[in-house]
């Protein structure tokens, strides 16, 4: 298999280019895991693929390493699809149109999927070669990571001998992750009543922002489309009378939205009230996120006199008042661990339908009474609007391990290969390492997550660095080398 790339390590990047090339999305995650099973069955591998799409691929010890403690190698083979509004692509059925940019491999109008592709690329890579020494392997592929770690929850963990494993979602060189927070996705659900209304159509647009990893980026302060629209549209309301038709932003509950549309009815000659509202409300966002944002942009565009369904006065109140009160972005530091969120939520998508509107969430704390206790102000704001919020995907945070075996081989063969110390942190992102472990400890299981440089995850900004990837690789094989 020759990747047209020719990128190097190129072990790593022809399988990477080979996994591009098959849709991956969560929730699409059949072929990729066929693809998968049909790589062992190549090389005469032990497998197992469950009805879920999981798949676990073992290899034996590389001679030498027999009496050596197996370890696992661990990533999610769906990605979040994300595309520019002028990309031709089917995500669901098309492949990737990778493209070099400089020391970056990026996709051209669509999320790379970087995260976690690579981590698939590189297990693939160690189960297809010979030359490398290794304890025995289980190489374990997930699916549905991005939308609440569904398939790991999902897997027999019996199919797992390894105790040791060593996850590559990580998205910071340098870096060994020994810990995370736990999370649950919330849906958010305000029943509203239409009627039907004559007046001038205008969009309102809140756009320009950078977005993110709600996990990740949430410390940033970037600014969420949806919570601003709340607010424009309350301050709207304060000078203008409208209808409002419908707010819609953002798909994914753990991305951080860049843009929110809103569609209203005013009557003709409160348009130039309108404008001069719009103005003042992108002079104040642009003042207030010009550091962290600086691209923000709220703008609108009038279309033509119409009669359509919009909401009743009522319904427009209470969705308003659920943006601009619903809790949002870092609710706790931790007093333990400097720099690191406690407890977070993101309102990732919302949604609008002809009887309600959906507001979709990432809640997140390593501390399970905050998060709880976050989740118990959804529900009480929601009540009292007349909604209800819906849980799923819920997952256990990872617990720091004090004598971690595993961390220490990770720190010496870091120091050995780059003469310095790595960076040994937690992170408020969840990862599938607290699924493991809440389903694999019986006092042995360590686990460490590393990774190479990526940014703009989860967005059309995705990058890896090329050179950082070969750097990440030797590491990789340096520990597994170390684990005799």
């Amino acid at each position: 298999m020759d990747g047209k790339l020719n990128l190097e390590p190129k072990v790593v990047f022809d399988f990477f280019e080979k996994i591009s090339s098959i849709p991956h999305g969560s929730y699409n995650t059949k072929e990729i895991s066929d693809y998968l099973v049909d790589f062992a069955k190549e090389r005469g591998l032990e497998y197992y693929q469950d009805e879920f799409n999981n798949v676990v691929i073992s290899k034996p010890a590389s001679p030498g390493y027999e009496n050596a403690d197996p370890v696992m190698i661990q990533g999610h083979i769906d990605m979040v699809c994300e595309q520019t509004p002028g990309s031709t692509i089917d995500m669901t059925k098309d492949g990737l149109d990778l493209y070099v940019d400089g020391d970056f491999l990026r996709a051209r109008d669509t999320t790379l999927g970087g995260d976690d592709g690579i981590a698939v690329a590189m297990a693939l890579a160690v189960l297809d070669s010979k030359e490398y020494k290794h304890p025995k392997l289980d190489c374990v592929f997930t699916v549905d990571e991005e939308v609440g770690l569904l398939g790991a929850a999902a897997l027999d963990a019996s199919k797992i001998e390894a105790r040791k494993m060593i996850n590559i979602d990580s998205e910071e060189e340098g870096i060994i992750t020994v810990s995370c927070a736990g999370g649950v996705s919330a849906k958010a659900i305000i029943p509203v009543s239409r009627e039907n209304a004559k007046g001038l159509s205008a969009s309102v647009c809140v756009s320009g922002l950078l977005g993110g990893h709600s996990g990740i980026e949430i410390d940033k302060e970037h600014g969420n489309a949806n919570i601003l629209m709340g607010r424009v549209l309350y301050d709207l309301a304060q000078v203008v009378e409208y209808k409002l038709v419908k707010a819609e932003g953002g798909s994914k509950d753990n991305a951080i939205c860049k843009k929110t549309d809103a569609e209203i009815l005013i009557a003709a000659e409160d348009a130039k009230k309108l404008e001069a509202e719009i103005q003042r409300a992108e002079a104040v966002l642009s003042h207030e996120l010009k550091t962290v944002d600086p691209d923000v942009k709220v703008s609108v565009e009038l279309g033509e006199e119409k009669e359509v369904s919009v909401f009743d006065q009522d319904s427009k109140t209470r969705v308003i008042t659920w943006l601009m009160n619903t809790p949002y972005g870092i609710q706790h530091m931790s007093k333990d661990i400097e720099g690191l969120v406690e407890t977070s939520l993101n309102l990732g998508a919302l949604n609008t339908f002809p009887d309600k509107v959906t507001a979709f969430y990432a809640v997140r704390s390593s501390v399970n009474t905050r998060r709880e206790h976050l989740c118990r102000k959804l529900d009480n704001l929601a009540k009292t609007l007349g909604g209800t919020v819906e849980y799923s995907g819920e997952y256990p945070g990872w617990e720091y391990r004090a004598d971690s075996k595993l961390r220490e081989v990770c720190v010496e063969v870091f120091k050995a290969q780059f003469g310095r110390e790595p960076k040994v942190e937690a992170i408020h992102a969840g990862l599938e390492c607290g699924l493991f472990a809440g389903k694999m400890d019986d006092g042995r299981f360590d686990a460490v997550s590393i990774g190479p440089d990526m940014s703009g995850v989860h967005t059309t900004d995705e990058k890896l660095s090329i050179s950082s990837v070969g750097r990440t690789w030797k590491y990789l094989l340096g520990i597994l080398e170390a684990c005799k």
